[in-house]
C-alpha cells in the first residue's frame, strides 16, 4: 500500500471517526447469514409438500423430521414468508360455470414452475361484513404464493399463464380481452375449484 493511499486512508477514517483497525475488521468481517435459512428452507418444502398445514402441524412435522424448533419460531418464519394457511369456513359458492362463454383448457396440470411469474392463479371469495358481504378477487403467483395484486393494470411477464375455474368473472370477454392484449396464456380448471 503507497503512502498516499495510507494518508487518504487515516483521514476518512478520522472523517469517519473510527479506527484505521476497526475499518480493516470491518472490511473483512464476512456477511452476516440468516440463522434460520436451513429451518426455513425446510419450513417451504413441508408447505409445498402439504400446502393445507398450519403452523401447528409443520412444527409437528419438522420434530418428526428431527428439528427441536420452537411454535413461535416457525411461526414467525411462516408469517415472513407468507405460507400461513386460514382456515376455511362455511363453504359459500361464488363461481357460476353454467354459462355460454369459451371455456380455455387446464394448462397448469402440464406445468413444472421453476421461478415466479410462470402462473398466476385467480380467485374471488368474499368477506362478510356486519350487515352484508362483499367480493374479493386475488391473483396469486402459484410458485411463490405472494399476492400479485387486486388490479389488472400492472405489467404480466412474458409466457405467463393465468390460471382460474370456470366461473363467468374470469371467462367474461372483458376479462380475457385484458389478458390476451398482455400476451397471458390463459388457463381453466375443468372443476369449480381451483386445483
Amino acid at each position: 500500500m503507497s503512502l498516499a493511499t495510507v494518508i487518504s486512508l487515516q483521514r476518512l477514517c478520522a472523517l469517519a471517526t473510527v479506527s484505521r483497525a476497526g475499518f480493516y475488521r470491518w472490511r473483512h468481517t464476512p456477511p452476516a447469514q440468516d440463522a434460520d435459512i436451513d429451518l426455513r428452507d425446510q419450513i417451504q418444502r413441508i408447505a409445498l409438500e402439504w400446502p393445507c398445514y398450519g403452523w401447528r402441524r409443520v412444527t409437528a412435522e419438522l420434530r418428526r423430521r428431527g428439528w427441536r424448533v420452537n411454535h413461535k419460531r416457525v411461526l414467525r418464519i411462516m408469517r415472513e414468508d407468507n405460507l400461513l394457511c386460514l382456515r376455511r369456513r362455511k363453504f359459500v359458492l361464488t363461481t357460476d360455470s353454467k354459462h355460454s362463454l369459451p371455456v380455455y383448457p387446464n394448462l397448469s396440470r402440464e406445468m413444472v414452475l421453476t421461478g415466479i411469474d410462470q402462473l398466476w392463479v385467480a380467485d374471488i371469495t368474499y368477506i362478510r361484513l356486519e350487515t352484508e358481504f362483499v367480493y374479493l378477487a386475488v391473483v396469486l403467483d402459484r410458485y411463490s404464493r405472494r399476492v400479485i395484486g387486486w388490479e389488472l393494470d400492472r405489467t404480466p411477464w412474458p409466457g405467463l399463464v393465468h390460471h382460474s375455474d370456470r366461473g363467468m368473472q374470469y371467462a367474461s370477454g372483458d376479462y380475457t380481452d385484458v389478458l390476451k392484449d398482455n400476451k397471458v396464456r390463459i388457463s381453466m380448471s375443468r372443476k369449480e375449484t381451483l386445483r
